[in-house]
């Protein structure tokens, strides 16, 4: 099964190394300064100088990541339910919800820090305010995709609204559910560095504007790349998460060949 996995991103891993290798080759021969775009082997140099730095302000950020996504789920799954529950919240919370993404949220950062601070609070609300919308319109649509002659057939069998919610309902919806943590997940780490960006005295989206002015382009390549770890960290987490919770159900999904199989 490991050698498998390996198999299976071998090919990614190779596309990555081919780029690196372009990327340090076209910034020796094309002689690139450093402060405009540094080579790889300098960004990794940087990653090894400033590991102490890079690590400390990463656990910052990690920690409003971490919360922020917390509140996401608890909101999502609240919000998810009254929606296909009563047909009163779906009429009067819904479409505010789906308005309320089409503002963008980096203009919102700002009045946060007014209203709020510049503490962990306004941090992990920017991050709730990205990763909450794909967590609620995932289990909405897992929710509404139960079969409706199981519940028939539940309801025949003698089973209570609970017990059809329980062994019905959540366990269809549980893949859609993991699909929209997988988004969220990922975007988590970006509303996490905007709201550094915008008001922060610690964590790696402070680091990178900081850095930035002083022409430490090393410095925030860096921290890209530690941001990038935690982003695939996270994804993975939801990934062994879904793996153990769906272990009890067969799979349903269907893995499409790619074009050089058709």
């Amino acid at each position: 099964m490991l050698r498998s996995t390996v198999l299976s991103w071998l090919p990614a891993f190779a596309t990555a190394g081919a780029l690196l290798v372009l990327w340090e080759v076209s910034v020796r021969v094309l002689e690139v300064q450093r402060w405009l775009l540094p080579a790889p082997t300098v960004i990794f140099r940087e990653l090894f100088d400033s590991l102490g730095l890079l690590t400390r302000h990463a656990g910052t950020t990690l920690v409003e990541i971490v919360v922020g996504f917390a509140v996401s789920i608890w909101l999502g799954v609240v919000i998810a339910s009254g929606v296909v529950w009563s047909r009163t919240v779906e009429r009067s919370v819904y479409p505010i919800i789906i308005a309320s993404q089409t503002i963008p949220i980096f203009t919102l950062a700002p009045l946060l820090i007014i209203w709020v601070g510049t503490d962990i609070m306004s941090k992990v609300i920017v991050v709730v305010l990205f990763t909450f919308f794909p967590i609620v319109v995932s289990l909405v649509t897992g929710f509404r995709s139960v079969d409706r002659e199981m519940i028939d057939m539940f309801r025949t069998l003698g089973a209570s609204p609970f017990q059809t919610f329980r062994k019905l309902v959540i366990p269809t919806a549980l893949p859609n559910f993991f699909g929209g943590l997988k988004v969220a997940a990922v975007v988590s780490v970006i509303g996490a560095v905007i709201g550094e960006w915008v008001g922060a005295s610690a964590g790696l989206g402070w680091l990178m504007k900081l850095s930035g002015p002083q022409f430490q382009t090393a410095r925030v390549f860096a921290a890209i790349v530690v941001l990038s770890v935690l982003a695939i960290g996270l994804f993975l987490a939801v990934v062994v998460a879904e793996k153990w919770s769906l272990r009890k159900y067969p799979a349903r999904a269907v893995h499409m060949k790619g074009l050089g199989e058709l």
